[in-house]
């Protein structure tokens, strides 16, 4: 079969860099707390510049406030122990955030780190506490005692100003930080994240009796593979990009991996119809519609949102921390998530240009994979656990309730089937009782299908 062969480094496409570059920077240390230090360094320099050649501005201070006009020793010092003091607060910000990081890390699931990094409370008090330094330092050569004294009253009234407000972000972050150590919190934090995800991927309603995907055909053999250059997990495709290209070289292609798929260097990444169209510069402009990385992110990957719930499920029912509450709440998110996802049309996957030829196959998960994803593991797990067990055969009938698409409903029930089965060796005979009546409304609300009401808005 013929192959595809590259140099190892790859071109990026724009598109694909420029919003990889987006989501690093906006979930990263870098860009927000350098924006906001940028700004209040610039603003401190350009105010004391103005104050400098309109001296009425330093009058519009009240000597309230400011009593020393005059004395730009006094100044100097203000600036000066603010600068330091909030350097240190820095310190001690980093430490309690270093902190956070290792306790949660540790103690849930080292995956998590991406949720804790992309905190925007986090950024911005990292970006305020710099930025009133940036501030003092950017004002403090205006206050000056030769060759003439000037005291810019007004620029250190306004890091008098800001040094209140650090201490008092500084209260508000520890109070934050405290209640993001908090399990239910994180799970909820991924929950939310992992559903913008589906908004963006599927934004349209399902509608009854509706497939996974539109079934379609290519015109021609795919028999020509264009390895990948690169290991690393997919983490963004542009799915435009791919049609566009394939409709301009007048070919047909299928990506063999889904997002969030970990591809080996050397491993077939597309697969291509008329291999003796695609030269090495076509096909360096294929991969580079394909974003690898390191590590998998949630630009496209709903797969990595339930992954890390489902870690912290596994890591609180294992025997060295027996947290069953925690395993019952990452049920429970993951119940959500399913019902986001089954409420709403599939993902295509089959794309056509012009729109009797099918250019471009995109691998999704399914209903069932993604069902599968969610739960088996904690089931396989929990089959000791009453609790948990009772809450996952609960879950599946709030899924149910949900759905319409008899598919779904009877993959459901198989589930719920299979998790009765696995406790019936483990658990005593009450609580077997108890999960058997939670089945019986499972397997109720499979036949007979419960009606909903809307209530007027």
């Amino acid at each position: 079969m013929p192959l595809l062969t590259q140099s190892t480094i790859t071109p990026k496409n724009l598109a694909v860099l420029f919003r990889s570059a987006v989501y690093a920077f906006r979930g990263g240390f870098l860009i927000r707390p350098f924006v906001i230090a940028l700004t209040l360094g610039v603003a401190g320099a350009v105010l004391s510049s103005l104050e400098e050649q309109n001296p009425a501005i330093s009058a519009l201070v009240p000597e309230v406030l400011f009593p020393s006009h005059a004395d730009p020793q006094v100044a100097q010092a203000i600036l000066t122990d603010i600068a330091t003091s909030i350097m240190t607060v820095v310190s001690i910000v980093f430490a309690i955030l270093l902190m956070t990081l290792t306790l949660a890390s540790t103690q849930f699931s080292p995956r998590i780190l991406v949720s804790f990094v992309r905190d925007r409370v986090t950024q911005w008090t990292l970006g305020i506490f710099l930025g009133t330094f940036c501030y003092c330092i950017a004002a403090l050569p205006a206050a000056r005692s030769l060759p003439h004294p000037f005291v810019p009253v007004a620029t250190v009234t306004g890091a008098m100003l800001l040094a209140p407000v650090c201490v008092g972000w500084l209260v508000y972050f520890i109070h934050h930080i405290s209640n993001a150590i908090s399990v239910n919190h994180i799970v909820d934090r991924i929950r939310r994240e992992t559903e913008q995800v589906i908004d963006e991927l599927m934004p349209e309603p399902r509608r009854p009796a509706q497939l996974e995907g539109s079934v379609g055909a290519f015109p021609e053999d795919l028999e020509f593979l264009i390895l990948s250059r690169r290991s690393g997990y997919i983490r963004f495709i542009d799915i435009e990009r791919l049609r566009s290209l394939a409709n301009d070289y007048r070919v047909c292609l299928r990506v063999e991996r889904r997002v969030g798929h970990f591809v080996p260097e050397g491993v077939a990444l597309v697969r291509v119809s008329r291999g003796d169209r695609i030269t090495e510069e076509r096909g360096l402009q294929l991969l580079a519609a394909i974003d690898i990385g390191p590590t998998r992110t949630l630009q496209q990957d709903v797969e990595f949102g339930i992954v890390q719930i489902v870690d912290i499920g596994l890591r609180a029912i294992s025997p060295a921390v027996n947290d069953p509450t925690t395993a019952i709440s990452c049920v429970d998110q993951l119940s959500c998530i399913l019902i986001r996802w089954a409420a709403r049309a599939p993902t295509r996957s089959y794309f056509y240009d012009p729109p009797h030829v099918l250019r471009v196959v995109i691998p999704w998960i399914n209903f069932n994979g993604l069902l599968d994803l969610a739960f088996e593991q904690i089931r396989h797990y929990a089959v000791a656990d009453a609790a948990v067990s009772l809450r996952l055969m609960r879950a599946l009938d709030d899924v149910a309730s949900t759905v319409e698409d008899p598919a779904i409903r009877l993959r459901l029930l198989d589930r719920g089937r299979r998790l009765f089965t696995g406790c019936a060796g483990h658990l005593q005979e009450d609580d077997l009782v108890r999960l058997r009546e939670r089945l019986a409304l499972l397997e109720d609300g499979i036949v007979s299908p419960r009606t909903t009401s809307t209530l007027p808005e």
